[in-house]
């Protein structure tokens, strides 16, 4: 089951924070790529996530595509992911945008039930507290998260998923914890077999969200998950990039 226990690999790893270069840049991208040869399995600068209690794990691996490369995830009644460690602020890079192709969607899956929390694909973007604009009884009940899940938890997140029969756009509360709310940017097999690609204003989905502005964005991680519904599913996952606001919505980064 999805709980926040569950989540809490995911929020900690994605809290771990990394230095951003290029701050002048219109972009910055959170890319794909393998510079340690043909053995390499998991993108440069990612780190592998895998659940206390789940013995059936994804398998993530570099495909290339065109002159770049992607993840390929393979999902048999298992679940694990990919994160990556960020720092950027959202009121700098309020867009997001990636691409991904699902192959199949899932039969069970259902946003409203624990039992169907599972998705062919989905994205993370996790966020950090700010003290300075947090109220008293806030900033005690995140301080007693960190005292039970460890001082790296996160403190809010927002999940991009692709959905079996829920409604494009749709924003749904997660089952599990009030600190994750997820977005239905896809749902069913109209776009199955082919490279999609999405763009998000992750800035005003956090403020629709949660009712308030977010502070600091500290990772993205990308998960192929089926343990709950029993099911399989294949995943293609391309670059993830942010944009500035000036960045010109009809072009691509």
């Amino acid at each position: 089951m999805m709980c926040y226990r569950r989540l809490l690999p995911v929020l900690c790893l994605l809290a771990v924070s990394c230095q951003v270069s290029g701050q002048a840049d219109t972009s910055f991208r959170v890319g794909m790529s393998a510079t340690g040869g043909a053995g390499q399995v998991i993108p440069d600068g990612w780190q592998p996530l895998t659940f206390k209690g789940i013995e059936r794990h994804t398998r993530y691996e570099l495909e290339a595509a065109g002159e770049g490369v992607v993840v390929k995830a393979v999902s048999r009644q298992s679940a694990s992911g990919l994160v990556r460690p960020l720092a950027i602020s959202p009121m700098e890079y309020p867009i997001i945008e990636w691409r991904w192709k699902v192959e199949n969607i899932l039969q069970k899956g259902d946003v409203t039930r624990k039992s169907g929390d599972d998705y062919p694909a989905r994205i993370y973007i996790t966020f950090s507290l700010d003290p300075a604009q947090s109220g008293y009884l806030e900033r005690m009940r995140y301080q007693v998260a960190r005292l039970i899940y460890g001082p790296d938890v996160p403190y809010r997140a927002i999940t991009y998923i692709w959905g079996s029969g829920s409604k494009v756009g749709e924003r749904v509360a997660n089952a599990f914890t009030d600190r994750v709310v997820m977005y239905v940017v896809e749902s069913g097999d109209e776009k199955l077999q082919r490279w999609v690609t999405e763009r998000r204003n992750v800035y005003d989905d956090y403020r629709q969200a949660f009712g308030e502005q977010p502070y600091r964005i500290t990772g993205v991680a990308i998960m192929t998950d089926t343990d709950n519904t029993q099911e399989s599913a294949t995943a293609w996952y391309g670059d993830v990039v942010f944009l500035r606001q000036t960045a010109d919505p009809d072009q691509g980064p």
